[in-house]
């Protein structure tokens, strides 16, 4: 069975000299895993600005490290309305965690913003790793660690803070990364309709 959007683009595997995500996972490790007799193979992924990566409810056992880009993780409601969960850019690493598991699907949606290249590792093959390996195991257990103090920190922000006080931590958090993204993705992803990011942006200045 074949995990491959038609929306993206897949070369042959990577070196491992090469490979942004295998450097991202040492350094959660705290050791260089290329060393090792044992690692994952790493494809590269093309995405078309405007292309979907993936899409909700589908079979797709990956993590993704992004090498150059920008992509958002979005829900569909019912109604149609999109809600932006997070957005992912040069150094940041992502995948659906109901889809990791055997048989699961994909709870969310990714689409890329701007033409992006991504590095995909097969989680299956990352599980495996980790339990022969106590690197590859501390890099798993150190990546789920960092996304779910960065899921922690979404939840808190949306609960607690006004939407001022939202786009001032987002700002804050990712200098730059504003003017990147269009003004109705940025607006959903604060909760708030573009109109009223308007004018929060407009009593900045």
């Amino acid at each position: 069975m074949s995990f491959t959007n038609v929306n993206s683009s897949v070369t042959p595997v990577l070196e491992a000299a090469d490979s942004a995500a295998l450097r991202l996972l040492g350094a959660l490790a705290g050791q260089d895993l290329t060393l090792g007799s044992a690692m994952p193979s790493v494809q590269r992924v093309r995405v078309a600005a405007g292309a979907e990566l993936f899409g909700a409810e589908q079979l797709h056992p990956y993590v993704y490290v992004v090498r150059s880009g920008l992509l958002k993780l979005h829900y569909l409601r019912a109604d149609g309305q999109e809600w932006i969960k997070s957005f992912s850019h040069e150094g940041m690493f992502f995948g659906s965690l109901a889809a990791l598991s055997a048989g699961g699907r994909s709870s969310f949606s990714v689409s890329a913003i701007e033409a992006s290249e991504l590095e995909r590792l097969d989680y299956r093959e990352l599980e495996a790793l980790a339990a022969r390996e106590p690197a590859w195991l501390l890099a798993l257990y150190r990546a789920m660690q960092r996304f779910a103090a960065l899921k922690e920190q979404r939840e808190l922000e949306l609960l607690t803070l006004t939407p001022p006080e939202r786009y001032a931590a987002f700002l804050a958090a990712e200098p730059g990364l504003a003017e990147r993204i269009p003004l109705k993705d940025l607006a959903r992803f604060l909760g708030i309709t573009p109109v009223s990011l308007s004018r929060i942006r407009a009593r900045r200045r």
